[in-house]
């Protein structure tokens, strides 16, 4: 029998799994390089995908709208 923290578990999996299949998904290449500024984009970030300014420029721009 499942108790209280079992079935707790299964609804934030639940949760999570609808997350996970709404994001966004990013099928392009990420760019080595912020188109804006030039710095170079950590590796992990790229791994992102589709990623095309390093993040203070990405700030910047997503301000601006």
């Amino acid at each position: 029998m499942a108790d209280d923290i079992d079935r707790a578990n299964d609804v934030a999996q639940e949760a999570m799994d609808r997350i996970i299949a709404n994001a966004p998904k990013f099928s392009e290449p990420s760019y080595p390089e912020c188109l804006d500024c030039g710095e170079d984009i950590p590796y992990q970030r790229q791994q992102i995908g589709g990623i095309k300014r390093c993040i203070d420029c990405q700030n910047v721009l997503e301000r601006r709208r």
